[in-house]
């Protein structure tokens, strides 16, 4: 197959890095592959575009990583508090690119985390419906777990507090109004 020819020799033109998280990004992303997307659920069935959505958050295009995001939103924390199974899974990778300098969204990042942190939808049903809790299916579970999740990496608080960058501190400091630190 003949490539397009370009400006310098293939000799001395330098890989162009896909993602401006660098090596960090490359180890978190490579990750991805660990889970079985396939075998659980978003908003929209199959969680398998979910690694394509993180990937594309990761990678140097700030539209396409915008776009990237609200998809995720919708499959993982839709309508910003109705979590899915696949949101505690993702939750851990979210914490991994909000940390990263070059992700372009990550104030978003950390907003998506707040929203998903302050998610009780199915928890509050539940109570009134117990029922619920006997389903295989089990949304009540999956927004406690997804929770937890937030909870977990909570440490990166200190770090993302502390940037220069006003929009991801003033997220920061939402979501840890949220978490109740």
């Amino acid at each position: 197959m003949r490539t397009a020819p370009t400006e310098q020799p293939s000799t001395q033109r330098t890989e162009r890095e896909t993602s401006p998280a660098g090596a960090a990004g490359a180890a978190l992303l490579a990750q991805l592959d660990q889970v079985a997307w396939d075998r659980i659920q978003d908003s929209t069935g199959s969680a398998a575009a979910v690694p394509l959505l993180l990937r594309s958050i990761a990678g140097s295009d700030p539209v396409a990583a915008r776009v990237a995001l609200e998809d995720l939103r919708k499959r993982i924390c839709q309508y910003g508090f109705v979590v899915e199974q696949a949101t505690a899974v993702t939750v851990p990778f979210l914490w991994e690119l909000a940390q990263l300098p070059g992700v372009t969204c990550r104030a978003q990042i950390i907003q998506l985390l707040a929203g998903i942190a302050d998610a009780r939808q199915w928890e509050h049903i539940a109570a009134a419906y117990p029922k619920l809790l006997n389903r295989r299916e089990n949304h009540a579970v999956w927004e406690r777990a997804a929770r937890q999740a937030v909870r977990a990496r909570r440490g990166a608080l200190k770090g993302l507090l502390a940037e220069e960058d006003a929009e991801i501190t003033e997220a920061t400091t939402e979501l840890v109004r949220t978490l109740g630190e």
